[in-house]
C-alpha cells in the first residue's frame, strides 16, 4: 500500500515500526526509538525513505509526550503505552527530523515531487515546534519594561 496520508503513521514503514515497538519489550522501547533517531542522524551520504519514516514516526512519538505535542495516530500507532521518554531524546529527535527534510533525504525528495508535500513539511515542522518551541521575540517585552519603569521619564 505504500503512503496514504502525510501523517507520521501515514505509511507502512511507520506502522511496521510501531507493531515492532509493540514487540519490543516494554523497558526497551525507549531504546528502540533512540536507536531509530540516531541512525537517521548519522546517515552519511542519503538517507533512504523507509529510515526516513521510521525516523518522523519516532520523532512523532517524542513529541506526543511533549507540551504542545499532537497525539499519536491510535490506528496505525503502537498501541502499546510507550514510557516517559527522556528529556534527552527530544534534541536528537530535532536533528532526526532536520536531517529528514534535508537536500540529501530520499523522503523529502519524494514529498517534494508529490502535491501534499508542503502539507507534509508542515506536519514535520510542527513536530519539530513541539520537540523545540520557537521562542518569540523578547525586544518588545523587553522595551516596554524599562520604558514602564520610569527610568527614561524627563
Amino acid at each position: 500500500m505504500g503512503t496514504w496520508d502525510i501523517g507520521p503513521f501515514d505509511n507502512d514503514t511507520a506502522a511496521d515500526f510501531a507493531h515492532t515497538l509493540d514487540e519490543t519489550a516494554e523497558d526497551e522501547r525507549e531504546g528502540l526509538v533512540r536507536a531509530t533517531l540516531t541512525r537517521a542522524v548519522r546517515s552519511q551520504d542519503h538517507l533512504e525513505g523507509p529510515e526516513g519514516d521510521e525516523a518522523v514516526a519516532a520523532a512523532a512519538l517524542v513529541a506526543a509526550q511533549c507540551p504542545g505535542g499532537e497525539p499519536v495516530c491510535a490506528v496505525f500507532g503502537p498501541e502499546d503505552a510507550l514510557p516517559v521518554f527522556a528529556a534527552g531524546l527530544r534534541p536528537l529527535a530535532v536533528e532526526a527530523l532536520d536531517r529528514v527534510v534535508a537536500e540529501a533525504s530520499e523522503l523529502a525528495e519524494l514529498w517534494d515531487e508529490a502535491p501534499d508535500g508542503p502539507k507534509w513539511r508542515e506536519v514535520i515542522g510542527r513536530l519539530r515546534d513541539a520537540l523545540d518551541p520557537p521562542v518569540p521575540p523578547q525586544e518588545d517585552v523587553l522595551f516596554e519594561t524599562v520604558l514602564g519603569s520610569g527610568r527614561f521619564s524627563g
